[in-house]
């Protein structure tokens, strides 16, 4: 057993008595996001409490001993609303159905953290959750063994039912009142894995019912009384400002209430001018946009992706102000020693985000308060946006989350917020915002257009030197992970990054960073093994175990007895990486074992690819074969080392997605600028992966005791190399330019 200190104080843990309504309720100022629900329709939950008290922050105990967990963090897909709370619950020792959730609002006062971003959620809240419900559970029976005039260390409980030695019992709500009027325990024991009921079996989403039955939980289907909607005209290219509008016809169309130009804040000390239509309904708003005639004038360069291929061409080819992020050894002695060098060049468009619902968001702004709701991955920034924007006391301001059709990085942002944040302060009006598809796509923010030069030095068989450089569009807000494998890992390494800057809204796409120097790095070490006539699952073991024995001797110089030791110890030492290179290791030898690597049916291609993200280790091997003369991925195979798994069916999901999707954008995604406009704004010009192109996946997790990483983006990353790769065993053909559906010969 494992005894934490709670790190909660009477401050942060607030206790109503049972003359407050008759239930126990602690909040947690590190709570994070919780929600349970009723796993399946067989199970019958209890009636509500004769009291309930609704509080932002609070584990709820009823009289009847139901429990309700408010949620505070945004739910996207990624199923944290079902995994939090099963956390809680297994430290409570409560049955799941008697389990209730609540979304909760946006509360900088008693939660941390309430963003949907960098696959976070499980991993920064994995401790506060189990203490969450540990606690609790302590207090509970503190009060039981009070009753009883027992020693608590006698007492037992299962399901929310206390038992002492004598054969009495009592449940959760029987002494709930009591138990609220405890001193919180200075310290709680936690329990080991092995004994864990909920923690690793699989549940029900909890809002599954309604999501498939249509019932109001996503942006798109919020509504208040008097709430009207809004349409907004954006420039249709990036670098353009409006002159001037002509809104006598939109006025004429029937529901339309009122145009209105806005300025919405996009960074600091800039906004753009755009024009709103306000109307009774979305088809009138839509109607009075069509007829709304405006005036542009270009405020900067109109942008074109050839012009920016050229750029980045440059930048790289020149070398000129790069931005070295690591160096080790001497890279320069490494190339001129070498018995050959090894260059390669892979580049990647711009991405949008395509969710499957558009952006939208609700606000009602007036002289004393603004109340927002909708899909945000972002709710605190949002709120302090909007402050500043408004010159209003965050305090005034409440922010709302729904259930989001996807976020992906693009509802970090906000833009779609502060839009009707904007339109309802000029008019005063409750107000929705609605994006179409060809607003989503043409005023979106992207995934830079990009472009990875990876160099090897290879002497004896081996790597001796590697220089990756980067340059992407406007790289100060993206860049290369220079911590990130291979460094630690080869005694001579550089990275270097390079900027070009863009009027174009850039940020991040699920798994930045990563997304496409997986795909670039792991088709590269699958070159060099081929060149070298290694295996290339055993050539990628070979260079993690030179990482562990650099790992291994940074832990035997931090073992040292002083700080001179360590320091001596560590000058003559290659610095680590930022992985553990033993959990690759294993990554990679059981994705070898359950996808039969080199031992597949004749006519079985497959390519392999191992990339750490998020602090999530994953290997992917995918099997592809010619059928006639085009090549068809038959099955993936994912092994996956994210820690203890919370909700193995919700997990298996979470992977299968993200391969799914990094196979569909690596193959065919591709979105272009010409003029400063978007070259596609709906899907019948954007390519997604189809039904029947989605492949099988194998999902096997690294079961190791760890606690739990990150799950909602790491298995994209590798995805496309391990296309990428098979398709070089089935076709001979090596590919370095996405989308590969474009730049093969044989996919097209």
């Amino acid at each position: 057993m494992t005894t934490f200190k709670t790190k909660y104080n009477r401050r942060s843990f607030l206790k109503v008595s049972a003359a407050a309504g008759g239930g126990l309720m602690i909040g947690f100022s590190t709570l994070l996001s919780c929600n349970p629900n009723e796993e399946d329709e067989e199970i019958v939950q209890k009636e509500p409490p004769s009291e309930w008290f609704d509080v932002n922050a609070y584990l709820k105990i009823g009289d009847n001993g139901l429990v309700s967990i408010l949620s505070p963090n945004p739910e996207i897909g990624q199923n944290v609303k079902t995994s939090m709370p099963m956390i809680v619950a297994e430290e409570l020792d409560v049955a799941w159905e008697d389990v209730v959730v609540e979304q909760g609002d946006l509360n900088t006062d008693w939660f941390k953290r309430q963003v949907a971003g960098g696959s976070q959620s499980i991993r920064q809240e994995w401790e506060a959750l189990r203490m969450a419900g540990a606690t609790a559970k302590a207090m509970l029976v503190s009060a039981a063994a009070a009753q009883w005039n027992v020693d608590a260390a006698t007492i037992t409980v299962e399901n929310g039912i206390i038992s002492n030695a004598n054969g009495e019992t009592l449940g959760y709500g029987d002494v709930a009142s009591a138990a609220a009027q405890l001193e919180v325990p200075e310290e709680v024991t936690l329990k080991e894995p092995k004994d864990f009921k909920i923690i690793g079996t699989s549940r029900k989403n909890v809002d599954i019912k309604n999501i498939v039955t249509g019932e109001p939980l996503f942006g798109l289907d919020y509504k208040v009384e008097g709430m009207k909607y809004a349409v907004v005209q954006r420039p249709p290219s990036f670098g353009l400002k409006l002159k001037s509008f002509d809104d006598t016809e939109a006025r004429k169309v029937k529901g339309v209430i009122d145009v209105v130009k806005i300025e919405v804040p996009l960074k600091e000390g800039y906004t753009l001018e755009k024009v709103a239509v306000v109307a009774d309904n979305t088809w009138a708003a839509l109607k009075g946009q069509k007829a709304l005639k405006t005036e542009w004038d270009k405020g900067s360069d109109l942008e074109n992706s050839a012009d920016h291929d050229a750029k980045m061409n440059e930048l790289l080819d020149t070398g000129k102000d790069a931005n070295t992020r690591r160096k080790d050894g001497d890279l320069e002695k490494a190339f001129s020693e070498a018995d050959e060098i090894v260059e390669r060049t892979y580049e990647a468009p711009y991405l949008p985000h395509n969710c499957m619902e558009p952006m939208n968001f609700f606000a009602h702004v007036t002289e004393e308060k603004a109340e927002l709701m909708g899909p945000i991955q972002t709710p605190a920034w949002t709120e302090q946006r909007t402050a500043d924007f408004l010159g209003m006391d965050a305090e005034k301001i409440t922010v709302g989350m729904t259930r989001m059709g996807g976020g992906f990085g693009r509802r970090l942002y906000g833009d779609f917020a502060m839009e009707a944040v904007a339109i309802s302060k000029v008019t005063g009006l409750p107000i929705k915002v609605v994006y179409t598809r060809e607003d989503d796509m043409m005023a979106g923010t992207y995934r830079p257009a990009s472009k990875y030069r990876i160099k090897a030095a290879i002497k004896d068989g081996k790597i001796t030197g590697y220089h990756l450089s980067e340059v992407c569009m406007s790289a100060n807000m993206y860049g290369v992970l220079p911590n990130n494998f291979p460094a630690g890992a080869i005694n001579n390494y550089q990275v270097d990054n390079y900027q070009v800057a863009s009027n174009i809204t850039i940020g991040a796409w699920r798994a930045p960073y990563t997304n496409f120097l997986a795909s670039a790095e792991q088709s590269f070490f699958d070159e060099v093994a081929t060149m070298l006539g290694e295996d290339p699952v055993q050539f990628r073991i070979a260079i993690f175990e030179d990482a562990l024995k650099v790992y291994q001797q940074h832990e035997e110089a931090e073992k040292a007895g002083d700080e001179d030791a360590i320091k001596k110890a560590k000058e003559g030492l290659l610095p680590k990486g930022n992985y553990e290179p033993q959990r690759f290791i294993d990554v990679i030898k059981l994705a070898a074992e359950k996808s039969n690597w080199g031992n597949t049916p004749e006519g079985v291609h497959q390519g392999f690819s191992v990339y750490y993200s998020h602090n999530t280790y994953v290997a992917e091997v995918a099997d592809m074969v010619m059928e006639g003369d085009k090549p068809v991925i038959k099955k993936v195979t994912c092994a996956v080392d994210c820690g203890i798994v919370v909700n193995p069916d919700a997990a298996t999901n979470l992977v299968q997605g993200g391969v799914i999707d990094g196979i569909g954008h690596a193959m065919y995604g591709d979105f272009q600028f010409n003029n400063g406009q978007g070259t596609a704004n709906n899907f019948d010009k954007y390519r997604l992966i189809r039904m029947p192109e989605a492949p099988p996946v194998e999902v096997y997790f690294v079961d190791n005791g760890i606690d739990p990483t990150g799950l909602g983006e790491p298995t994209l990353p590798p995805a496309g190399a391990a296309v990428a790769n098979a398709l070089f065993r089935a076709t001979n053909e090596r590919l370095y330019s996405q989308p590969y559906i474009k730049s093969s010969s044989v996919l097209g």
